[in-house]
């Protein structure tokens, strides 16, 4: 998907980079692939992950744990990427990530087989690497966007996971029977795809990922600077735009939220009798509402602002809160549609949030900062997954939803301080 990437040099504004479109198009294809890839292996550990848990500890209160990890794994995974990017351009850190989730999975399905809860909680800890570095992907293709796109440039980039996502929950079942005949627990089924699909985003990456998007637009960055000494854009002065607090914070409350109630719902589904084909079909629309929206959300953040969109996402999460809360246990239907919206809530977060964060870090440091904020993003979704589990323990599924939901209205009053500190 291209957009104004095919400016001219000539028509871009000063200070801005002119990225090449011919390198932005095949970058964006070969992001499009290895996120088709990778959005089936990080599903597997959302749609069983918590279920394995339960499984093998036979305790509801430690079912979000496996959740816990993975983000916890993808906190580590998010720095180690970033560092790597940083130093040496987008493809070796990116294709290091997925491979190290391919790795974790992989030690999933071995824990499963020996029965030992120490290896599965080690490997999940792995696992998260290929979350993290989902994630990191959109950056790249914001690399060489101009800045009136990027936040297009960001959705075509997660688009491409809606594929994948929505495929992996769905073959839950039929992988469980793959496994089952393989002589490995049913359960572990989705792993055997997780860690395929994370190895093969891998290899794509490292052989197709060329021009590398971040080193070039480094090389074009450099050469408008050698003609333009002092620049004043807002991405360089970062006066203009909402800064990388703002940014971070919209993700990480999004995170947080929808990490919590996703985490829970396949074992609240569980709990009141549905199989792993309803609670994968409910995981899977929820994955779609992550990243099929994101061509729109793009548009609507380019069109009419960041923190507009963001506003919106605090809103939308609200929505799926409270319809979680209120949904009977019975209706697959119902708890479809707040998952629906709970992805959707996450999806407008996540892209408003990247491209204030991209906005904000100057191409020198870009690829690091990134790093950190996913970090602190990770570490959100770990707390969320970690917290779920004991909050449904304690007082149930509803209580945790509602919760989640009003938690994220404190978007709001970030977005409504920051929109009153902008300098007229």
């Amino acid at each position: 998907m291209t957009h104004t990437e095919s400016d001219t040099p000539a028509a871009a504004p000063p200070g801005h980079i002119s990225p090449q479109p011919e390198a932005q198009r095949r970058i964006l294809r070969v992001l499009f692939l290895s996120q088709i890839l990778s959005g089936a292996g990080l599903a597997a550990g959302i749609t069983v992950g918590g279920l394995l848990a339960e499984q093998m500890l036979g305790s509801t209160g430690l079912a979000g744990l496996p959740s816990a990890l993975f983000t916890a794994g993808s906190a580590l995974a998010a720095v180690l990427v970033g560092r790597i990017s940083q130093a040496r351009g987008r493809r070796p850190g990116l294709a290091a990530g997925y491979l190290a989730g391919a790795v974790g999975a992989a030690g999933v399905i071995a824990a499963t087989v020996v029965d030992s809860p120490v290896l599965l909680f080690a490997a999940l800890f792995v696992y998260g690497s290929g979350t993290a570095t989902n994630l990191q992907a959109r950056y790249a293709g914001a690399d060489l966007a101009a800045p009136a796109c990027r936040a297009r440039a960001v959705s075509s980039v997660l688009v491409a996971t809606t594929l994948g996502g929505v495929l992996g929950p769905n073959l839950a079942a039929p992988t469980g029977d793959l496994a089952t005949a393989l002589g490995i627990p049913a359960l572990a089924g989705p792993f055997l795809l997780a860690g395929a699909a994370y190895a093969l985003a891998a290899l794509v990456l490292a052989l197709r990922l060329r021009p590398d998007p971040l080193l070039l637009a480094r090389q074009l960055d450099a050469a408008q600077a050698a003609t333009a000494p002092s620049p004043t854009t807002p991405e360089e002065t970062g006066k203009r735009r909402p800064g990388v607090v703002l940014g971070a914070l919209v993700m990480i409350l999004t995170q947080l939220v929808m990490v919590a109630i996703m985490t829970m719902t396949p074992v609240h589904m569980a709990a009141h009798g549905h199989g792993t084909a309803a609670s994968g079909l409910v995981i899977g629309i929820h994955v779609g509402a992550m990243y099929l929206p994101s061509p729109l959300t793009g548009r609507l953040v380019d069109r009419y602002g960041r923190l507009p969109v963001a506003a919106a996402s605090g809103l939308t999460l609200l929505a799926a809160g409270i319809l979680a809360a209120t949904a009977p246990a019975g209706s697959v239907a119902l708890l479809a549609l707040a998952l629906a919206l709970l992805g959707i809530g996450w999806n407008l977060g996540l892209v408003s949030g990247t491209a204030i964060i991209t906005d904000s870090v100057p191409l020198a440091t870009r690829a690091k900062t990134q790093g950190l904020v996913d970090v602190s993003i990770a570490i959100a979704g770990a707390t969320g997954g970690l917290a779920s589990g004991l909050v449904v323990a304690a007082t149930g599924y509803a209580f945790l939803s509602l919760t989640g939901g009003i938690l994220a209205l404190a978007i709001l009053p970030a977005i409504a301080a920051t929109a009153a500190a902008k300098p007229r």
